[in-house]
């Protein structure tokens, strides 16, 4: 960890040349302490800068913020002889500040963004990095796992915490890490001061819309990775078989960056050549630089082999040879709350839980399950409250196409009420008219039914939570766990319980 720094040694210039000794950074004032440097960034809601009075009280030896902070803690700074640095980017300053602070991270990191498909991405690469030996993580919506775990408040944490974390993985003896790049960390920019060896984009569709407003916006906040965090020296792993695919290989081609292409275009470098599909997961046939190679993923769905090799492009990228990371595949695990197994009904029905919650994802993974399931599939959906309304009746629609029968339920209903979330994804839903459609309010009442539905040979996607384990309900996070209750309704329905 790091040792006292300067303002200077941490690349900061202060008002008047001060250059005190930093004893800590933090973006909450709440656990600023004597000599720290504490960040007052622009906020959605609020300012930072309406802190600094309370970091003064606590001792802080300096401040960072922008113009419009410096202005409005003007009071407070004047009554204090703080040093106050003002940056033009405070955030990008502060993620170069911190990366400084803590200093060392593992020796190979790589990044993956893209709409859906990160956090499967990301623990692919882990995994095949240990089954190659090495001591691996991945960091993201699922917290730290892997040679070194911890938990993580959102899926790209803030640079202090980033950085603090990379920091202590790699005390620990953590050499490899693959972390998952979201728009909102990227906007931010909460990733600038991590060295990647690469940088991964999965796919591009509709979500987060509420935070970016446009399309174009949540596009551009996305190729930063690729415009601004990754160095010339990286690599890009591409999913050419995205329709932006080509763009983001173009953006970086245009900056003298490596693309490896992957999928199924015969443009990509790592190329699928041939699927075929089984009860119990999928063969591949792939073409890696024109040299045919054969795999065994144990993992239902097609879209896992589109994240696979965008995880197998990494690990080749960030050094691994080609021949060994094919070699590990057959080994691969489902991801928590990704396509998982959950429960299987004794007449041989399997539940799955899957994180699917934009249109794009609903689509992908029921698609993917089809050629699996012999009878009929079941999906339970819902949506999540304060977030993009507009995606609420696309995933409806998306459910009813892709399903025989549609469960609508709540998800994360947060401050709206749940019967007008419920009643934006039926719309979708009864449009289609392609489907059975019913409305099941309480979300465990609703994986029940969709589980008492299942004959022979059907299937049940419950889709939206995946791994989370609470339901968000006004400000109250309920206990709720789509896996645990799955495996509640199937015994009771089997009377085990």
């Amino acid at each position: 960890m790091s040792e006292i720094k300067t303002l200077l040694d941490l690349g900061l210039h202060a008002r008047g040349g001060r250059n005190p000794r930093i004893l800590g950074v933090e973006t909450d004032s709440r656990a600023v302490k004597r000599g720290y440097l504490f960040a007052a960034l622009p906020g959605t809601t609020v300012h930072g800068a309406a802190y600094v009075e309370k970091a003064l009280s606590q001792g802080a030896a300096a401040i960072l913020t922008d113009a419009a902070g410096a202005a409005l803690a003007a009071d407070a700074l004047a009554a204090s002889d703080v040093a106050l640095i003002v940056a033009q980017d405070p955030r990008q300053a502060l993620a170069q500040t911190a990366s400084l602070w803590f200093g060392a991270h593992p020796e190979v990191m790589v990044a993956v963004t893209g709409t859906n498909g990160k956090t499967s991405v990301s623990t692919f690469t882990r995994q095949i990095w240990e089954l190659l030996g090495y001591a691996g993580i991945n960091l993201g919506t699922t917290g730290v796992e892997g040679a070194w775990t911890a938990p993580l408040h959102h899926t790209t944490p803030d640079p202090v915490t980033l950085h603090r974390v990379l920091a202590e993985a790699e005390e620990d003896g953590v050499t490899h890490a693959a972390m998952e790049a979201s728009s909102h960390g990227l906007d931010q920019r909460r990733l600038d001061g991590v060295v990647l060896a690469a940088a991964g984009f999965t796919n591009f569709t509709q979500d987060h819309l509420d935070y970016h407003e446009t399309f174009d916006a949540y596009f551009e906040a996305k190729m930063g990775l690729f415009t601004r965090v990754l160095t010339q020296d990286g690599v890009a792993v591409i999913n050419l078989d995205d329709p932006r695919g080509q763009e983001v290989a173009s953006l970086c081609t245009a900056r003298g960056i490596e693309v490896i292409g992957t999928g199924r275009s015969p443009d990509a470098r790592l190329r699928i050549v041939g699927q075929r599909f089984d009860d119990t997961g999928q063969d591949l046939q792939l073409m890696w630089q024109d040299r045919p190679f054969r795999a065994r993923l144990n993992l239902i769905g097609g879209f896992q082999a589109d994240n696979v090799v965008v995880a197998c492009g990494l690990a080749i990228a960030a050094g691994a040879i080609a021949g060994d990371v094919f070699a590990t595949l057959d080994r691969l695990t489902t991801v928590r709350g990704r396509m998982q197994l959950v429960a299987t009904r004794e007449n041989g029905a399997p539940v799955f839980v899957d994180y699917a919650h934009t249109p794009d994802a609903i689509q992908t993974a029921l698609r993917a399950m089809r050629p699996h399931v012999m009878g009929r599939i079941v999906v339970v959906v819902g949506a999540g409250g304060d977030r993009d309304k507009g995606k609420r009746p696309l995933m409806g629609q998306a459910a009813a196409a892709n399903a025989d029968l549609v469960v609508v339920t709540d998800d994360n209903p947060r401050s709206e009420r749940p019967a007008d979330i419920r009643a934006a994804v039926l719309s979708g839903a009864t449009a289609e008219n392609s489907a059975e459609v019913i409305e099941v309010g309480d979300r465990a009442e609703a994986i029940l039914r969709g589980i008492d539905a299942l004959g022979p040979g059907d299937a049940l996607l419950i889709a939206g939570k995946g791994h989370e384990t609470g339901q968000v309900v006004g400000d109250t996070v309920l206990p709720f766990d789509d896996a645990e209750q799955a495996s509640v309704a199937v015994a009771a329905l089997e009377g085990r319980i």
